[in-house]
């Protein structure tokens, strides 16, 4: 005879099961919070805007942007994890969601506590120096650094940041010379480039592309794994023979884990549906900004795969907070 307290448990599972369904069903009925863990106005709040208007338009309800950047993205990224997994409230994520356990000594959250949804898009990186500078290409830039010995700076928007990975894998993989110089954020790296207080940086290419095309900085290579559309001119790292530079300012979007499957499956739907309109591929493409979309499956993959590679590299290079 089937006992009782397993009937009652198998009863309470089922109930259980068809409430959140139910409630997934109905879901969203209000208004829908990202969370961007960055400063308004950077590629991040850029990308999180387009894909909230996007998202809001295919699921009938508002989607509100709300920028809590704060220690290197920790800060909003704590807020969204320990949020109540009600399909409300996601992360705008980004690198540092996969690479700050690794580097931080300690962590508000744990990796899990965050459950990638869907992607938004990403802005390649953009390697460039001053614009006198001798160098034609990424090969000039890496022998001349060689040769220097050291001495060669390389500016940085602080410890576990694009352009500090970057440079990690122009040291470890193919043999770069060069002394890094953390700055608070990407505009003072570019200003450091700019001013010639350092000999290069890589920040991302919405950031980049105005100074370029209007000469004042010199590209030498863009670090994804395509031509940037908005600037198709510049060849990639790996075209011009460093294919591990692999790396770009992605952003992407997360849940509180346990946030019904059901839910999860709409909002990557919705985004993917955002990122696929021609209004909002135009805007973004023409900003240096590349829309991805996608399913869960591929983002959860592309999560992964980050996370195995910048480890590689913080590995190789000792990488570590300050």
């Amino acid at each position: 005879m089937f006992p009782i307290r397993f009937a009652s448990l198998a009863i309470g599972l089922a109930v259980s099961m068809l409430a959140q369904g139910a409630a997934a069903q109905a879901w969203p009925a209000k208004p829908i919070r990202l969370v961007v863990p960055f400063s308004a106005g950077g590629a991040n709040d850029l990308m999180a805007r387009a894909a909230a208007e996007g998202a809001s338009k295919q699921l009938g309800q508002p989607v509100i942007v709300d920028n809590k950047p704060g220690a290197g993205a920790i800060l909003g990224a704590d807020v969204v994890a320990k949020s109540a997994p009600d399909g409300y409230t996601f992360l705008v994520s980004a690198a540092g969601v996969v690479s700050n356990s690794m580097i931080k000594k300690s962590m508000p959250y744990k990796d899990d506590a965050l459950v990638p949804v869907a992607m938004i898009g990403l802005a390649p990186s953009v390697i460039v120096v001053p614009a006198n500078a001798p160098y034609k290409d990424l090969k000039e830039f890496v022998a001349a650094s060689k040769k220097a010995g050291g001495g060669f700076h390389w500016a940085t928007a602080g410890t576990g940041s694009t352009p500090h990975f970057v440079e990690g894998i122009l040291e470890t993989k193919y043999g770069s010379k060069l002394d890094v110089v953390p700055y608070k954020s990407g505009s003072e790296s570019i200003t450091a480039v700019l001013g010639s207080q350092v000999e290069a940086t890589s920040e991302a290419s919405i950031v980049v592309l105005p100074y370029v095309k209007s000469g004042k900085l010199k590209a030498l290579a863009g670090t994804w794994s395509q031509r940037i559309s908005a600037y198709p001119d510049l060849p990639t790292a790996a075209e011009e023979g460093f294919p591990e530079i692999r790396i770009a300012h992605w952003a992407g979007v997360h849940a509180p884990r346990g946030t019904p499957d059901a839910i999860m499956d709409k909002m990557a739907a919705a985004i993917d549906a955002a990122m696929k309109t021609p209004a909002t591929v135009e805007r973004l493409k023409g900003m240096g900004i590349e829309p991805i979309g996608g399913t869960r499956a591929s983002f959860t993959k592309f999560v992964d795969e980050e996370r195995t590679r910048l480890g590689g590299v913080v590995k190789a290079t000792g990488m570590k907070e300050d």
